[in-house]
């Protein structure tokens, strides 16, 4: 399993950007679990661009939230100053 994120919807497609080498794998939405949206962190087994498995990484998800949360927090704060 490696992890991808999906980077946005264009039709019935889904383009993923998947490992850390951010590679873009277009794949079916309906082949994607339920409630999926832009952002979100999946666990993912693709062999060439073939989606075998998809299921979402709560906990990715959450700590990428988390992590631009805080960078517009010292935006907003940043922005006060002046």
């Amino acid at each position: 399993m490696i992890k991808a994120v999906i980077d946005r919807f264009e039709g019935n497609n889904a383009v993923l950007s998947v490992g850390e080498e951010n590679r873009q794998v277009i794949v079916l939405k309906k082949s994607l679990p339920k409630g999926i949206r832009e952002g979100v962190w999946l666990q993912v087994e693709i062999e060439g661009d073939q989606l075998l498995s998809a299921k979402i990484d709560e906990e990715e998800t959450a700590k990428m939230k988390e992590r631009i949360a805080e960078k517009l927090e010292r935006l907003r704060r940043g922005n006060q100053l002046k």
